[in-house]
């Protein structure tokens, strides 16, 4: 492919997310050159070998940036939710700038600007600091994952997990978020720059998602609402192994989405048929496309 043809620097490949995105821009390119940055030797070798550009790149290592962004014209940045991402997206914006990056498309959350919540606080931080940067930037902001059902809560034996109780929350496929990613990173700055795209394509109660589930897989489900108090308990037997700043902001959460500060994650805000041309995934529509994963959990005995 010509050198003069726009260069896509992924990160995150190896996650549900990145591993989405990258299926995408395999489908369709649009002219560009992908390079993909990993952080283990081994993922390396194995992209290497499968005859995809792959470079070394840690976010916990910075001296792994400049050879990895070197001619890169656009770039995801998309870290894990932690405390880590604060620093781990400095050094990388400052990296970029230097090596001439043009347009950041960053992967955020769907909070209010003026959010309390320290998890979304970092995530406003950081959209700053990418704004001040004077490169191009995108910001993306999705909703509840529906592919939690596969992984965090998912049915086991025929009920999920849910910590908002009857809250009305906003989901979005991860299908949906890929796409509109490398929608951005493919049409770039000129068409996207300075926008924020927001990505919460359905809502529902806990009750509405239980009833959805069980028309599409024909089965009963139900589910089990946990507060605050459950996720510490988990937190502290070791259940759940994370960071102590990450877990204080998870009771954080929890507490403003009992008392209603978080009542905005209630709310459709959908920009995919914008970018895309196409509906958003519904969770039934969802549903149908992991009908068997989602049967496998409802099938499965706890223990």
């Amino acid at each position: 492919m010509p050198s003069d043809t726009p260069l896509i620097f992924l990160m995150g490949t190896t996650g549900q997310t990145g591993r989405h995105i990258l299926d995408e821009l395999d489908r369709d390119a649009g002219g560009a050159r992908i390079r993909i940055g990993v952080r283990k030797q081994k993922d390396l070798e194995r992209l290497r070998a499968e005859g995809r550009k792959a470079v070394l790149f840690d976010l916990d290592d910075p001296r792994t940036f400049a050879a990895a962004l070197c001619g890169v014209d656009r770039m995801n940045i998309l870290t894990g939710y932690t405390i880590a991402m604060t620093h781990q997206t400095k050094t990388v914006v400052d990296a970029a700038k230097k090596a001439g990056v043009r347009h950041i498309v960053n992967q955020g959350v769907f909070a209010a600007d003026d959010a309390t919540d320290s998890k979304y606080s970092w995530f406003a931080l950081v959209e700053a600091y990418i704004e001040a940067s004077d490169i191009a930037w995108t910001h993306l902001h999705p909703n509840v994952f529906l592919e939690n059902m596969l992984s965090t809560s998912p049915p086991v034996g025929g009920t999920f997990e849910t910590f908002w109780g009857e809250n009305r929350v906003g989901y979005v496929a991860l299908h949906d978020l890929a796409a509109v990613t490398a929608k951005v990173l493919r049409d770039g700055p000129e068409r996207h720059g300075s926008r924020d795209y927001y990505l919460s394509t359905e809502t529902m109660t806990s009750t509405e998602l239980a009833a959805a589930l069980s028309d599409v897989l024909d089965r009963k489900i139900g589910f089990a609402t946990l507060g605050p108090a459950d996720l510490e308990e988990r937190f502290k037997k070791g259940t759940v192994e994370v960071e102590d700043w990450y877990a204080r902001s998870g009771f954080e959460l929890l507490t403003q989405f009992a008392d209603g500060r978080m009542g905005y994650m209630g709310t459709v805000k959908d920009d995919v048929p914008y970018l895309l041309g196409r509906p958003a995934i519904g969770v039934r529509a969802w549903a149908e496309m992991h009908r068997e994963q989602l049967l496998a959990f409802v099938d499965q005995t706890e223990g």
